[in-house]
């Protein structure tokens, strides 16, 4: 059985954002902009994504 996974990339700067905010899309592992990573699909990281929608997208 595989482990389902998300594509996340950061769309929008973090600069002037909130400090947790920054701090969420830090430990999504997503520091340059347009930077995609593959995230195992948790809870943990769905609500992550949730908290940072308006800077990354899901695909």
């Amino acid at each position: 059985m595989s482990k389902k996974t998300l594509k996340v990339t950061l769309v929008k700067s973090p600069i002037g954002c909130k400090v947790g905010h920054r701090a969420t899309v830090l430990g999504l592992g997503l520091k340059k902009m347009n930077q995609t990573r593959e995230l195992e699909d948790t809870p943990a990281v769905r609500g992550m994504i949730t908290r940072v929608q308006y800077l990354v997208r899901v695909g």
